[in-house]
């Protein structure tokens, strides 16, 4: 009797970490353009937070700045933005709450940032990591660019 309800759960955890979420996506010169690299205009910095998975694929997540709401994130997406130089928390959408990271940014200077989905109790959490920029252009040139 206890296999069926387990085999439900299984159908149901996979279907929610595998299955394809969708967020509303940018044009394809404004993605093309992006993936230049270039400098951050007028003397801001540069933040790409870009989520190069397909794990937790059913699941879009929550991105802020400074507790403003930047966009959602689904699988193989990233999101852009100018700032200010100085310190700034980017958050996520993680399970019980939101999950930050505070950069430091200068001026002139572009930063990676990857987010990634963990399991999670109910439902799967994500986090986020400053990578180093190599690693950061190769995850974004993996992905597309989401409104």
């Amino acid at each position: 009797m206890l296999r069926k309800p387990l085999i439900l759960f299984a159908l149901v955890l996979s279907t929610c970490l595998v299955g394809c979420a969708t967020v509303p996506m940018a044009t394809t010169s404004d993605d093309q353009l992006r993936k230049e690299f270039s400098p951050p205009s007028n003397g801001n910095a540069g933040l790409y937070i870009y989520r190069n998975s397909t794990f937790g694929g059913a699941l879009r997540k929550s991105i802020y700045i400074d507790d403003q709401l930047l966009g959602e994130s689904a699988p193989m997406t990233y999101l852009y933005k100018e700032v200010t130089p100085g310190e700034h928390i980017i958050s996520t959408e993680s399970e019980f709450g939101n999950n930050d990271l505070n950069v430091n940014t200068e001026a002139g200077m572009n930063y990676f940032i990857r987010q990634y989905i963990k399991f999670g109790v109910f439902v799967g959490g994500s986090n986020l990591e400053l990578v180093p920029e190599e690693e950061g252009k190769k995850g974004v040139l993996e992905c597309k660019l989401a409104k």
